[in-house]
């Protein structure tokens, strides 16, 4: 790439920053640029994490190349949060933040779209658009670039509703093709006049014009857009692999995950396509793995038939493929042999056992047993593997001690196991994460624990290990505290936000930024109580999501949250009806 063709002023300050590769975003793209004169609709997709997070984000790859498929004259380009050294700098020399592919200045498009992936990247956005040079609050905006946000936090929009023009509610597929034409017909009109037709349609919330009462309903893709190409970077990313998206939707019904929730129904793709797909972009992109995502991707009707198909030309290219999630049976694991080779399981396997009890995990309804716990177990150790890590939650509904003392016992018999079977350097790790209640779930209603009572609890299963071959860590209780005031905030979290980020909150999910004290200042400058979104709520008030309609009635919430308290479990969709109100069985 010549650089000096764009003559970015940034570039200059790039010898001053850690990681500059971030900022160069010297790419490989599978399609052919677009002239920014040329064409008809600018749209930058923009991610509030830096480039390695959000180049990862898989709805990017797909969103950039469904958006240049509507029209061949859309721009879909992307912009990522910059790291707090380069902020610094773009400040004192006036710098504006622009996008990757067509090195433009943000404020030029006419869309700027946030994803919303976790409550922690919010005030990264609010350091995106002050950086973009546009204003933070969509009520003294009067000009374009339209401000909009999709993905989980959407779900939940009122958290940000202050600086949000228009949130999308539900999936790219279906509403995109509505909103993007009406956007590109409506050039030259004001802004105002853009919004309001936008508020007329289905499955978009406007703010600055809702009508209390009015019900915003989650927009669902009868068809799912599948990638045959990625954009490959030519720097190291996380998830540093091409991936492949085998179903939307989950039919297991945890009742702690909000993922399983909102995104049903359950869509697979047809097998050959999922092996074509596959196939296509290991051949064209060059990388030397591909990754099966989904919430479950073992629950897969095609798994095996796929791994069977690709198998051959992937191994001729040596690359292979990947499981991110496993169940916790047999099945499971013998998938994770056929894609795994015997180097490789020196690098450990993971499963999610979430909960210490039997009783604790039918509260949740994970749907696994202590006889699948241990065939599983013993499944690992016969197939070689020798490292093994374990995921659990504390805090959850319920819980007592003795759920806790028995995620240590998990993890003695887990190593006890591996040993018996003749793996004398068999090691377990256990990562234990606090609970958070979240929206549109069975569990929306529940208290939240406490900081201190995390910290009790993490250091209480800490102190029940004594073998060096068993490591334990537990999530920062003080972040587990944040995520759950902004997963189950309303407007006046806004201000909130606003005044945390003014005091220098940034990248609010690495540690080495997070200050819980700037947050816990905010809170007190505007006299709100954080742990008023943290307590346990009553069945009949009003949340500030209620007229967010994802689909599932809020009688299968409750039906479902007293099941919880009754240790019943409830069918996966694939074996029956749950009657959740998704209305997806014919």
């Amino acid at each position: 790439m010549n650089f000096d063709e764009f003559n970015l002023p940034e570039w200059k300050l790039l010898s001053q920053v850690s990681r500059p590769s971030r900022y160069c975003c010297s790419e490989w793209r599978p399609h052919k640029k677009i002239s920014w004169n040329d064409s008809s609709l600018r749209v930058c997709l923009a991610f509030p994490d830096v480039y390695e997070i959000g180049m990862s984000y898989y709805g990017f790859q797909i969103m950039e190349q469904f958006i240049h498929s509507m029209n061949p004259k859309y721009i879909a380009d992307r912009a990522y949060c910059v790291w707090p050294d380069m902020e610094e700098l773009m400040r004192k020399d006036n710098i504006l933040l622009a996008s990757t592919e067509h090195k433009r200045p943000v404020k030029d498009f006419d869309i700027l779209a946030f994803t919303l992936p976790h409550e922690a990247g919010n005030t990264n956005i609010l350091t995106m658009l002050n950086l973009a040079g546009i204003n933070i609050f969509s009520r003294e905006r009067n000009d374009f670039p339209l401000v909009i946000a999709g993905g989980y936090g959407a779900f939940i929009p009122e958290v940000m509703s202050e600086f949000i023009d228009v949130f999308c509610v539900g999936e790219a597929e279906a509403l995109l093709p509505e909103l993007l034409p009406l956007i590109e017909s409506m050039k030259g009109c004001s802004r105002d006049e853009v919004l309001s037709e936008i508020a007329k349609l289905k499955g978009f919330y406007v703010p600055l014009l809702y009508a209390h009462g009015h019900v915003v309903e989650r927009q669902i893709a009868d068809k799912l857009f599948t990638l045959h190409s990625m954009i490959v970077p030519s720097v190291g990313i996380v998830h540093d692999r091409a991936a492949v998206e085998l179903f939307r939707g989950c039919g297991r019904g945890c009742r702690f995950c909000q993922a399983g929730m909102v995104n049903r129904p359950v869509r697979e793709r047809d097998v050959n396509e999922s092996v074509q797909s596959v196939l296509d972009i290991v051949k064209s992109t060059g990388w030397e793995e591909a990754g099966l995502l989904s919430l479950a991707s073992c629950d897969y009707s095609g798994i095996e038939r796929l791994i069977d198909e690709v198998s051959d030309e992937l191994n001729q290219r040596r690359a292979k493929l990947s499981l991110p999630s496993l169940r916790m049976d047999g099945f499971s694991v013998g998938l994770a042999e056929k894609l795994e080779d015997l180097r490789s399981k020196h690098g450990g396997i993971t499963f999610a056992p979430e909960a210490g009890t039997q009783r604790l995990r039918d509260v949740i309804n994970k749907g696994i047993n202590e006889e699948m716990i241990d065939s599983c177990l013993k499944e690992i150790f016969s197939r070689g593997w020798e490292r093994v890590k374990l995921y659990f939650m504390m805090g959850l509904p319920t819980e007592t001690q003795e759920d806790l003392e028995a995620i240590s016992e998990i993890a003695y018999h887990t190593l006890k196991l591996g040993r018996s079977l003749g793996h004398k350097r068999t090691t377990v790790s256990v990562s234990v994460s606090g609970f958070v209640p979240k929206a549109h779930t069975p569990f929306q209603w529940e208290r939240q624990n406490s900081i201190q009572e995390l910290k009790e609890k993490g250091r209480f299963i800490k102190s029940l290990i004594h073998d060096r071959n068993i490591s334990v860590a537990y999530h920062e209780p003080e972040q587990t505290f944040l995520e759950g005031v902004l997963s189950r905030g309303d407007k006046r979290t806004c201000k909130v936000i606003y005044r945390a980020w003014e005091t220098g909150a940034r990248f609010d999910n690495w540690t080495e930024f997070f200050d819980l004290s700037r947050w816990l200042d905010a809170f007190e400058y505007h006299g709100i109580n954080p742990d008023e979104y943290t307590r346990e709520r009553n069945e009949d008030e009003s949340l500030s999501w209620d007229f967010v309609n994802v689909g599932l009635t809020k009688e299968f919430l409750l039906r479902e949250r007293h099941r919880a308290y009754e240790c019943k479990l409830t069918v996966d969709c694939k074996n029956g009806c749950a009657s959740c109100g998704i209305g997806c069985v014919k």
